[in-house]
């Protein structure tokens, strides 16, 4: 796998799941709650901490939108910027997968919007990784070892765990007839990663041949032809299938960070980003009549507001200008012109989320967001923590890898006579090593 081939994710969500339901839990496994979201929104979370995937796809049942539209709510908006529109599954997870790779299959660059961004690398994938939604807490080393695999030029890689139990075959009567030697076994997890093209053309042979019967995706590329290649899966990357998992499950979520699930800054490995950039952005807007400002991607009460083409949210704007300048890439107007109608009066965050995509479609991760605003009123300091949170959210990133700071100019300037706000923002970024050399 190039660094520049694209990888999208296959979340299989469209089962019933109704073995885990009980007078409190009635929804289908997936959307059951683990703490402050449902399973599906945790899986997600997992997938979105690898930066090199491109786009995520998910298979849900024709009954479940409201459900799966609640579970979005839960997540952050630059996560929710990386879905495809769901796609409706089948009465088998053989069919339901293949709905899947059609779905990306068609694309093109018409691929989804949601919250108002729109993804913008169309076309079908190099790679996809086929994941199931009962399986929330996939470590980020498993992916990684998956996509090393797939670097050194195999088509078709299974995340599994070599068998340490003792195996026994037992009758019908549950009476144990033999041990089964374990040398050589392994354990099936998902992600199953494949070239796309390959495992697309697969499912379509076994549809057209009638086959229904595959347990896994692994198992039809290996009716198919195609080698698999073994990776060490993980522990934590158990599936949701008793009501002892759920209750493990519940547990696990708990003992993560609130700020962000599963952390996936605290699950890095940074050594693969030896490529530090740190750039700064500024901004500021004038004052004109309202009754509040947007800073940070909240609304302050103040006696005015703040002009501009957009909703002028000084703070996401000098933000996202210092992404941007750390990666080289122009400036805020260059990538939305206040000329364009089409930004008038739009929501800054959208904006930040883009700048983070970039980042992201080079392969790099924010480390850390700095800013500070520059006013006499309104006063930050009640109001700092929810732009904190805010800025959080938006970025996926823990709580404390965001600042935000401010202070006066003593009166003096435009700021010091309440003629408007001003912003200084500074961005850490992390990249692998050779990007933009030239």
């Amino acid at each position: 796998m190039s660094p520049s081939a694209p990888l999208d994710a296959l979340v299989v969500a469209a089962g019933r799941g109704t073995r885990l339901q009980s007078a409190e839990d009635t929804a289908p496994k997936q959307y059951l709650p683990l703490g402050p979201r449902p399973v599906l929104a945790w899986t997600l979370l997992a997938l979105a901490a690898c930066a090199e995937l491109r786009r995520i796809q998910v298979v849900i049942h024709a009954d479940d939108g409201p459900l799966y539209a609640a579970a979005l709510d839960t997540l952050p908006p630059a996560l929710r910027a990386r879905l495809a529109p769901p796609v409706t599954g089948g009465d088998t997870r053989q069919a339901s997968v293949r709905l899947g790779l059609e779905a990306l299959a068609a694309a093109g660059s018409a691929a989804g919007a949601r919250d108002g961004h729109q993804l913008e690398d169309g076309g079908a994938p190099a790679f996809v990784l086929i994941h199931d939604a009962a399986r929330p807490f996939l470590p980020l080393a498993v992916i990684e070892r998956m996509l090393a695999a797939f670097a050194d030029g195999h088509e078709a890689v299974l995340a599994a765990l070599p068998v340490h139990d003792t195996l026994k075959r037992a009758n019908s009567g549950g009476v144990a007839t033999g041990t089964v030697d374990r040398q050589g076994l392994w354990a099936a997890q998902t992600p199953q990663g494949f070239a796309f093209p390959r495992i697309l053309a697969a499912h379509r042979a076994a549809a057209a041949a009638g086959l229904t019967g595959f347990t896994d995706d692994t198992s039809l590329a290996e009716w198919a032809g195609l080698s698999v290649k073994l990776v060490e899966g993980a522990a934590d990357a158990y599936k949701i299938t008793t009501r002892a998992d759920l209750l493990r499950a519940r547990a696990d979520a708990a003992r993560v960070p609130a700020g962000l699930p599963q952390d996936a800054c605290a699950m890095t490995d940074w050594s693969a980003y030896p490529d530090i950039r740190v750039a700064t952005g500024y901004d500021v807007h004038a004052f004109e009549p309202g009754d509040a400002v947007i800073l940070g991607g909240i609304a302050v009460p103040h006696e005015r507001k703040l002009a501009g083409h957009s909703d002028a949210d000084v703070v996401l704007h000098a933000l996202t200008d210092a992404i941007l300048g750390a990666i080289a890439d122009r400036d805020i107007g260059a990538h939305f012109p206040p000329s364009d109608p089409k930004w008038k009066g739009a929501a800054s965050d959208q904006f930040l989320i883009h700048a983070l995509d970039l980042v992201a479609a080079r392969g790099g991760k924010v480390a850390h967001l700095d800013v500070t605003i520059v006013c006499e009123a309104p006063k930050i300091g009640p109001v700092r923590d929810a732009m904190r949170e805010r800025i959080a959210e938006i970025c996926a990133l823990p709580l404390g890898r965001v600042s935000v700071k401010a202070t006066t100019s003593e009166r003096l300037g435009f700021t010091g006579r309440k003629e408007g706000i001003a912003a200084l923002a500074t961005a850490t970024i992390r990249l692998p090593a050779g990007q933009d050399e030239a």
